[in-house]
């Protein structure tokens, strides 16, 4: 079947989403993702934590989301620390085992110390999960937004809200927690194959 054949038969109506059509070793369908993303919004003092179960055939759960808060009054050190303290507690206290970890990458900023604290906050999230074998992938925010939300400029609003109404979460998320859960929603709904 050619691609013409496939998108006739697929707007026609005789090529359901669940059917898996192949050409040689190409599956046009893909296999839901399903296991535990943690997904991370790194910031220096306010580093956003969401902790999210994918199955089959069922609604993403919310098991576990936290904003990192570190008085501006601390030292960097010390902000670092407790950035990588506290994704270590998500990777190791999870009752259900953690597979994949998604940052949101840097936005390209300006101010260059800007740029260097921002990444050194990214280095101690990332450090975390390296040191526990996990595999790290990272999306530009645009990218996250586009999967989540359809569009890439975005609120923080819209994605706080698309976030809870995808998660039947009852209570208001942080703009971190909801940025963190945006980034492993992305990830699940674009990942394209093994680890």
């Amino acid at each position: 079947m050619t691609v013409r054949q496939m998108w006739a038969a697929k707007l026609s109506g005789k090529l359901s989403p669940t059917d898996e059509v192949t050409r040689g070793d190409f599956a046009l369908t893909r296999a839901p993702y399903a296991g535990c993303i943690l997904g991370i919004d790194p910031s220096l003092r306010g580093t956003g934590l969401a902790l999210i179960e994918f199955a089959s055939k069922c609604a993403p759960v919310l098991l576990r989301c936290r904003t990192v808060t570190v008085k501006s009054k601390l030292p960097m050190p010390v902000a670092l620390a407790e950035i990588h303290r506290a994704v270590t507690s998500f990777i190791t206290e999870s009752t259900v085992p953690v597979r994949h970890v998604a940052l949101e990458q840097t936005i390209y900023v300006q101010n260059f110390q800007t740029a260097q604290i921002l990444g050194a906050a990214r280095g101690a999230a990332i450090a975390a999960a390296a040191l526990h074998e996990l595999p790290i992938f990272e999306y530009p925010p645009l990218r996250v937004k586009q999967a989540v939300v359809g569009a890439g400029r975005a609120s923080k609003e819209q994605m706080a809200r698309t976030v809870m109404g995808m998660l039947g979460h009852g209570r208001q998320l942080a703009y971190d927690e909801a940025d963190a859960a945006g980034v492993a929603l992305c990830h699940a709904f674009t990942w394209r194959g093994a680890d």
